[in-house]
């Protein structure tokens, strides 16, 4: 977890570091950034008793009656904003969300994860996570985005056919020294689609650490003239962005994946704790997997899951286990994609899992062979199950799970649902390219 320093000391690095202005940063329901700037001569106010603001604006906060909000900055956070040092200086830090009379507010996303990793604790584990996020970097046409590619690069391309090297340089360097790890960078299977991995950490952690990661890319890529984005499928036909996310449980600072007597030197643990996550997986898709677009990325052919099921080595399995033992060993869940909010995201993976630990819930028989290419009998025999294949249907299994559900909590439930009727209804009632292009002329 966080180690936490003192606001006296915050405040001390405020003022050594020449900082004119905080920005005290939160996320939506959706995992979209949000922020209120404060000169940095309310640092001292916002570190002991935090900052008001109105929450009724805010997508699945307060209604109008009860709008007045907290904002309580985590101190750990703190980071300089490296893009603009040569301006005034300015830094943020993460906040939590209050209600007036200074609870934790229940519709707060960082509360509800923190909420779930407190009863991992009282089980004795910490529960970590280590997301790949992709991203694709398109060019600008009249300060607007396009959907044209800035390179024409494949997997693992570089320079001259990867372009973007310098971009990703860049945006390492201002990950680096906002406190991100940074592991590897490389170019991925589409042109214009790139991918930055960080060392992971706690969930909570990691998920800071996922905001972060979409703020600078985005902020740099503008700053480049380009545009970067996190949209799970923004072209047909080729590889959509996902977030392959990598978990574990730690007991006493030992991996608790690990059991080096067992097959597959993986503990009954891990094997529960993946029977978790596949007994709730199609309620966890509707946080994983949060708009309409990310189910055109959920269909066979472009390596992303559609199937529900487990592997040691299979990347066409839902659950993944990579090669590496002792304290590398872990789950690679690969549906989630990177425009979800990796807070709830991460909460329901946990509570999944954890409901595994609690039950002993025994995984199904591991699948080796290439899913995508099983026929619909063979596929029947094994009985591998889809993934829903919709915003709604997601939803619905949502609502079905009583585990995932109690973890949201009524509120954040009935916001999710708002926000999927509308959405889908939108898309339902618009007439889109695909059909002017099918029916205009033939009718």
């Amino acid at each position: 977890m966080h180690d936490m320093p003192k606001p006296e000391e915050i405040l001390a690095k405020i003022s050594r570091d020449g900082i004119k202005f905080l920005r005290l940063q939160f996320c939506d329901i959706e995992g979209l950034p949000k922020n209120v700037t404060v000169p940095a001569s309310q640092a001292e106010k916002a570190l002991n008793g935090g900052i008001y603001f109105d929450g009724s604006s805010i997508e699945g906060f307060a209604r109008i009656e009860e709008s007045d909000m907290l904002l309580k900055p985590d101190p750990s956070t703190y980071s300089i904003l490296p893009w603009r040092y040569s301006s005034e200086r300015v830094a943020r830090m993460i906040c939590d969300v209050y209600t007036y009379d200074e609870k934790p507010y229940i519709g707060d996303p960082r509360f509800i994860l923190k909420q779930t990793m407190k009863k991992a604790e009282e089980m004795g584990y910490v529960f970590n996570t280590g997301p790949e996020l992709e991203f694709f970097l398109f060019k600008r046409a009249e300060d607007m985005p396009t959907t044209e590619p800035q390179d024409y690069g494949g997997y693992f391309d570089f320079a001259p056919v990867d372009l973007a090297e310098d971009v990703r340089r860049d945006i390492i360097l201002a990950l680096t020294e906002m406190g991100l790890e940074i592991e590897a960078s490389h170019h991925e299977v589409a042109a214009g689609q790139h991918e930055i991995d960080f060392k992971y950490s706690d969930a909570l952690h990691t998920a800071d650490n996922v905001i972060t990661y979409r703020i600078a890319t985005k902020t740099i890529a503008l700053n480049q003239g380009l545009h970067a984005t996190f949209m799970p499928k923004p072209i047909h036909g080729v590889a959509g962005s996902g977030m392959h996310t990598h978990c574990s449980l730690f007991q006493e600072g030992r991996n608790a994946f690990y059991d080096p007597d067992a097959p597959l030197q993986l503990s009954r643990l891990a094997l529960h704790f993946i029977g978790g996550l596949l007994r709730h997986v199609k309620g966890i898709t509707r946080l994983a997997n949060p708009t309409i677009n990310s189910y055109k990325r959920l269909v066979p052919g472009y390596e992303a899951p559609v199937y529900i099921s487990w592997s040691a080595s299979n990347r066409s399995a839902l659950v993944r286990v990579p090669a590496a033992r002792g304290n590398s060993t872990r789950a690679e869940f690969r549906s989630p994609d990177p425009a979800c909010n990796p807070y709830l995201t991460f909460a329901c993976m946990l509570a999944a899992g954890l409901d595994g630990v609690r039950n002993r819930i025994e995984p199904p028989e591991s699948v080796n062979g290439n899913i995508y290419e099983m026929s619909p009998k063979e596929l029947k025999r094994l009985k591998i199950e889809t993934l829903p294949q919709d915003l709604p249907t997601a939803m619905r299994e949502l609502e079905r799970d009583s585990i995932l559900a109690e973890t949201l909590g009524e509120h954040v439930m009935e916001n999710l649902r708002r926000i999927t009727d509308l959405e889908w209804e939108s898309y339902r009632t618009s007439v889109h390219d695909w059909e002017l292009k099918k029916y205009l002329s033939k009718f």
